[in-house]
């Protein structure tokens, strides 16, 4: 039920952390400046389809998108644009944001207020890494620009909103970040800011910016400064920086009063009491959050997490306060950087609680012990961190015994470093569904995915959470899927190693992976086969699989999803991607969720033909006709094969 008493709750939705952005910006931006790289393309991509579609922003400016030849260049055309009165944006990742260092130095200097989105991206060094990590935007932390870090889609975009106010009001430019893959590329129940409120939220820009380019006005850039005046000009910008934790606790506040959602630069999750505190920022902290509270519910031990929203301003004075008296924490890092004292945020949170210890001014003297701060690097590369990683991590800071590195350690591998997992416990909400499909990129079913978590929480009033897990070579190569479906919001971002139900795109998922893996008792299988027979089916696949089948009475579906993609697709390019769409009937069929409702077949399809129009409308009626068939298709032609073929003896030996 929605608060009456609040004006602007938002639009409920589902998205990702990439269209939450584009969402934003096509509304109150006027230009972007971008070069693609992944995973920040989408939110190029995005913006640049709604320019080359002719829309204007809330004020009825004309949008605005330049491709130049490279990041670096991307970057100088954002300087221009803002030193001419512009609102302008860029979206970027890892070596992108890198390249663009030189110039995020003069943007910060000449007080340009630009909103640059980063999808944060591993750095490549030993090797190349395209998803989660926090290095990148580490090597450009002391440019001069704010940064605040979200933990999922719906942060992304009220981030945006939030640090376009704020940048516009203190004359700083600012960086809102999200993960990526994790939040750029996962979808979710979100709330879209309404376009009424972000019009008056963040103001015309018109009536905001200055163009510093008017030929009537005279204004020196760019100048060469040499001993007798740089120094002045570079100490005298801290009068701006003064004005950012000011300027962020309006914003927050009024953002608060107008739309429920509440934010400051600290968010402290249940670590009044705590003795130990799990600290970190992004995606990881809401999978920290679920697993302290299953903690609280399951062990003795009192722990509570800290997510840093604002990595600059950095809050010092307020971390400090709040880690005062602990025993223990842990600081959590998507990066590592070994020759240095500490890591970037670890090093930072150190410093502040030296300076409460020594009661610097601005901060309270520290009224009991200060923790024992340990280190830690884990998710590098979007690798996982799991509850059972952080339940361990809580283990070893009871524990308090330094280790091979000193008070540093790892997550999620196999190293001298690493603390161990011992268990890893489901943390999903209560009444969760979650699936893991195995297909092969360019299948479509990455696509199919989101399509499904849209209907799933249109139709069935139910909270969602989808991604994809690939790498860099995607196409034509082994694809996994997830999804959870939970009457509340979903926080854990992690691989999952409990599931309800598995499909099977790939025909040779069960020589490429391990399909049975975490599929509970009584679950689901779907595979797509071109055999017609049920015992011919269950023959195809792997003996070691038919056992785990028997053993935990797995249902098992098959249907030839290619066939029919290609009696229904006109296109012969259709064929392979349409043969993902046949999937959405499919899951349709074997999972609870139609039957609970209380829908007919009617009534469900019309809402497929909805999200559908949703996803592929822009590429006209009869593709969506086209999509639609095969969804009703998957729906009326899976096939289950029967018990008595599963359970015969002769069979499981052959």
């Amino acid at each position: 039920m929605t608060d009456s008493s609040i004006p602007y709750p938002g639009q409920p939705a589902t998205a990702d952390g990439s269209t939450m952005v584009a969402w934003v910006e096509t509304h109150i931006g006027e230009a972007a400046c971008g070069y693609p790289i992944t995973s920040s393309t989408s939110m190029g991509q995005a913006f640049e389809v709604s320019v080359a579609a002719g829309k204007t922003n809330l004020w009825g400016t004309p949008l605005a998108f330049f491709e130049p030849e490279s990041e670096h260049s991307a970057a100088s055309a954002c300087e221009g644009y803002a030193a001419a009165g512009g609102r302008v944006t860029t979206f970027t990742s890892g070596q992108g944001l890198v390249l663009m260092k030189e110039v995020l130095y003069t943007i910060a200097g000449k007080r340009l207020p630009a909103v640059f989105h980063i999808g944060a991206r591993a750095l490549t060094s030993h090797s190349l890494n395209v998803h989660a990590g926090h290095d990148d935007v580490a090597a450009v932390l002391d440019c001069g620009w704010g940064i605040l870090m979200a933990r999922n889609a719906q942060e992304s975009a009220d981030f945006a909103l939030i640090t376009r106010r704020v940048a516009e009001d203190t004359h700083t430019p600012f960086m809102s970040v999200q993960d990526g893959f994790l939040t750029t590329h996962t979808v979710e129940d979100v709330f879209m800011p309404e376009p009424e409120f972000m019009k008056e939220y963040v103001g015309d820009p018109r009536g905001k910016l200055k163009n510093l380019m008017d030929p009537t006005k005279g204004y020196m850039s760019g100048v060469v400064q040499n001993q007798d005046s740089y120094m002045k000009g570079k100490i005298a910008q801290r009068a701006f920086y003064s004005l950012l934790e000011p300027a962020l606790a309006e914003s927050f506040t009024e953002f608060s009063k107008q739309t429920g959602r509440d934010y400051g630069l600290l968010d402290c999750h249940r670590c009044e009491d705590a003795d130990y505190v799990f600290v970190g920022m992004g995606s990881m902290m809401e999978t920290a959050e679920a697993t302290v509270d299953w903690m609280r519910e399951n062990t003795d031990m009192k722990v509570g997490c800290l997510s840093v929203l604002s990595w600059r301003p950095f809050p010092g004075p307020q971390l400090a306060k709040l880690l005062s008296g602990k025993k223990a924490v842990t600081v959590v890092e998507r990066l590592d950087i070994p020759a240095a004292q500490s890591n970037p945020l670890a090093a930072e949170i150190k410093a502040a609680l030296f300076d409460a210890l020594s009661a610097a001014p601005g901060y309270e003297k520290a009224s009991g012990p200060m923790p024992t701060v340990w280190e830690c690097s884990g998710g590098l590369g979007s690798r996982d961190i799991r509850p059972g990683d952080i339940k361990a991590l809580f283990a070893h800071l009871e524990k308090g015994e330094p280790g091979p590195a000193g008070r540093f350690c790892s997550l999620g591998i196999k190293h001298a470093t690493a603390i161990p997992m011992a268990d890893d416990p489901d943390v999903r909400p209560e009444g969760a569904f979650s699936m893991r499909g195995h297909s092969v990129g360019g299948f479509g079913s990455v696509t199919t995915n989101k399509v499904i978590a849209t209907l799933v929480a249109d139709m069935f009033d139910q909270k969602v959470q989808a991604y994809p897990k690939y790498g860099s070579e995607k196409k034509g190569l082994p694809t996994t899927y997830y999804l959870t479906v939970a009457p509340e919001h979903i926080r854990t971002h992690c691989e999952l190693h409990k599931v309800d139900f598995v499909p099977l795109n790939d025909v040779h998922a069960f020589k490429n992976g391990n399909p049975t893996f975490g599929l509970v008792e009584g679950g689901t299988l779907f595979m797509q086969s071109p055999l017609d027979d049920a015992e011919s089916v269950w023959l195809s696949i792997p003996e070691k699989h038919r056992k785990i089948i028997q053993e935990r009475k797995i249902r098992l579906y098959w249907l030839d999803m290619v066939q029919v993609a290609r009696e229904v697709a006109s296109s012969p390019d259709l064929i392979v991607r349409m043969q993902g769409i046949v999937l959405l009937g499919v899951f349709l069929k074997v999972t609870p969720f139609a039957e609970r409702s209380g829908f007919s077949n009617d009534a469900v399809l019309e809402g497929v033909e909805k999200s559908l129009r949703k996803y592929f409308g822009r590429r006209g009626e009869k593709v969506v006709a086209e999509n639609l068939e095969c969804v009703r298709r998957g729906m009326a032609e899976a096939r289950e094969v029967p018990q008595e073929v599963i359970e015969s003896e002769t069979t499981l030996s052959v």
